[in-house]
């Protein structure tokens, strides 16, 4: 007798298109990489040209739009010339601010409480219309500024802010979902940027100290990503990925 022909496998993307806003590295690069794997067609944004044509380059996509997401005019233009609608918008750009109030830079402080702020603000109000229904818009945030500590006002008020937007949004926007997540340190090319010299033993501390043994990377970030995309039961949350550093000894 014979076997009848096994079914054929259908990602979890399949025939989803997915917008990164920050897409060209690090943690946005990656959640392309595994949105594509997992069939979706991927539209990348990112403000350095050469970098975000060598990230579409690597991933096969013909789509990418070069630009500053902070800037609202380019975001909406952006949105506008999208050639149809989207399923899921993630957005990784921008950068946290460290920093005590009598050595801030006040435009380099604005610069981050724009990306971390109104740029979820403005791509909220961008994605009606644009955004299927069940679909998601993904926030990154931190846990870092969670503790308070001299230097971290900046960041620590997108960290408090950005759940309360999130659970607020849910609501307008549905059934357009949306959720966060929350990460501690990730092992990027931003936070080599940000630690410098330092980055070694800082991976090391983390080796030595977290739960699970191990630095958290942005494949782990990306996975929590395409996760939230696919399962369509998650709107309003904010999802913690920082290997358990929270737990340790302030």
């Amino acid at each position: 007798m014979a076997s009848a022909p096994a079914a054929e496998h259908t990602s979890a993307l399949t025939g989803r298109t997915v917008v990164v806003i920050g897409g060209s590295a690090g943690i946005g690069l990656e959640t392309a990489r595994q949105a594509r794997a997992e069939g979706a067609d991927v539209i990348l944004t990112g403000r350095d040209p050469q970098r975000l044509e060598r990230a579409a380059a690597e991933l096969g996509t013909p789509r990418s739009a070069a630009f500053d997401a902070t800037d609202p005019a380019a975001l909406e233009r952006f949105f506008q010339e999208l050639p149809g609608p989207v399923d899921h918008v993630m957005i990784t750009a921008g950068r946290p601010y460290y920093g005590l109030l009598a050595d801030m830079d006040v435009e380099q402080a604005r610069r981050s409480f724009d990306e971390h702020m109104w740029l979820p603000i403005n791509v909220a109000r961008l994605a009606v219309g644009r955004v299927r229904p069940g679909g998601t818009l993904i926030f990154m945030g931190g846990t870092g500024a969670r503790r308070p500590r001299p230097g971290l006002t900046i960041a620590a008020m997108g960290t408090a802010a950005l759940p309360a937007m999130t659970a607020n949004l849910a609501l307008e926007l549905a059934p357009i979902r949306v959720n966060l997540i929350a990460a501690g340190f990730v092992d990027t090319p931003l936070s080599a940027q940000l630690l410098g010299a330092d980055l070694d033993e800082r991976r090391e501390q983390l080796r030595a100290t977290l739960p699970i043994r191990r630095v958290v990377g942005p494949a782990d970030v990306a996975a929590l990503a395409v996760h939230i995309m696919t399962n369509t039961a998650l709107t309003g949350a904010t999802y913690d990925i920082d290997g358990g550093q929270q737990l340790l000894p302030g």
